[in-house]
């Protein structure tokens, strides 16, 4: 089974950095897309930053010069550095991945970690 396992989280203080990563495991032939999202208490889950298999990246609005993310594609791990972080930033962190694996017949299939809570608070 595959398998997407997020680390990193925690508490930190406004204008401080956190390093998220998800690493993905099992039966792999290869990772398309992966990306970070994020949810809050009482808010949807929205796209925090993207990056293609390639290294194209695509960032939310609101983290656009703070967040960079970026990929092992030979290890199957994406990164998030968070750095500036705000208030506004805390909430649950998810990792997705378009994984293609024999396990789902080589159909790209979006895939999601548990998620790993991020708390910006002094």
């Amino acid at each position: 089974q595959v398998q997407l396992v997020e680390s990193g989280g925690g508490l930190v203080q406004p204008g401080g950095s956190l390093s998220l990563s998800c690493a993905a495991s099992g039966s792999i032939f290869s990772i398309n897309a992966m990306g970070w999202y994020r949810q809050a208490p009482g808010k949807q889950r929205e796209l925090v930053a993207a990056i293609t298999r390639g290294g194209s990246t695509n960032y939310a609005d609101s983290v656009k010069g703070r967040f960079t993310i970026f990929r092992d594609n030979a290890k199957n791990i994406v990164f998030l550095q968070m750095n500036s972080l705000k208030p506004g930033d805390t909430a649950v962190y998810y990792c997705q991945a378009e994984v293609v694996s024999g396990d789902y017949s080589y159909t790209p299939v979006a895939m999601w970690g548990q998620g790993t809570q991020v708390t910006v608070s002094s």
